[in-house]
């Protein structure tokens, strides 16, 4: 399974007309992605069949959010269900770097049978065997991560650990820096099966559809 961040229209588009499985819409690849623009996510639904899992997060920064920051998380994802997203993407912390469960519970709940990532705030936390038990227990479909490190490659014992202890409970999706050229070293080295990549190379030009190609190709 190859996901596929995009952080504005056209890298989606790109996307969504190649061979990536989903993508993750957002925006503001600078604050390492918010919520889309909601008008840009309908043209996409409308245009195209590929899934799309909105990102939710109203802020840059850390995962830790106000209260009113937290309503309008609440109504995005009320906004967006009703105009058809396939999924959500977005995790809550406290003030300790650690997994908010009653926030994400009840942006869960909001969520209702459509299924949810949580996303790379995962890696923040002090112990991720325990993070992910709780992701599990709250009913996340999927966790983004690269292992608790910086990047996948560096993280790739701790990815192989959580693939082979909780792999058959939940989707684990390596991030981090994965491409064409590394991609097919992290499926060997983890046992992984479900790869997530950003529509950015470097001096911030948009991923091309070959490159798309080439990632699913070697993920398969």
């Amino acid at each position: 399974m190859l996901e596929i961040a995009c952080f504005e229209i056209t890298s989606a588009e790109t996307a969504m007309k190649s061979m990536a499985d989903r993508i993750e819409f957002c925006a503001h690849f600078e604050l390492g992605g918010t919520t889309p623009d909601f008008y840009e996510f309908l043209h996409l639904k409308r245009t195209y069949k590929t899934p799309i899992y909105v990102m939710i997060r109203p802020k840059g920064g850390p995962f830790f959010y106000s209260e009113a920051e937290f309503i309008q998380m609440k109504s995005s994802i009320i906004s967006f269900k009703e105009a058809g997203a396939d999924g959500f993407v977005f995790g809550i912390l406290d003030s300790h770097n650690e997994i908010d469960e009653a926030k994400n519970a009840e942006l869960l709940e909001l969520a209702g049978e459509i299924p949810c990532t949580f996303h790379r705030a995962f890696d923040r936390t002090s112990d991720l065997e325990k993070s992910i038990e709780i992701l599990i227990k709250l009913g996340f479909k999927t966790v983004l991560t690269s292992g608790g490190k910086s990047d996948a490659i560096k993280g790739k014992e701790n990815l192989k650990n959580l693939i082979e202890k909780y792999g058959d409970q939940i989707e684990i999706l390596i991030g981090g820096g994965v491409r064409s050229e590394n991609i097919s070293a992290l499926k060997k080295l983890t046992g992984g099966t479900s790869f997530h990549s950003s529509a950015i190379l470097k001096y911030d030009t948009f991923v091309t559809e070959g490159e798309i190609k080439k990632l699913k190709q070697l993920s398969s």
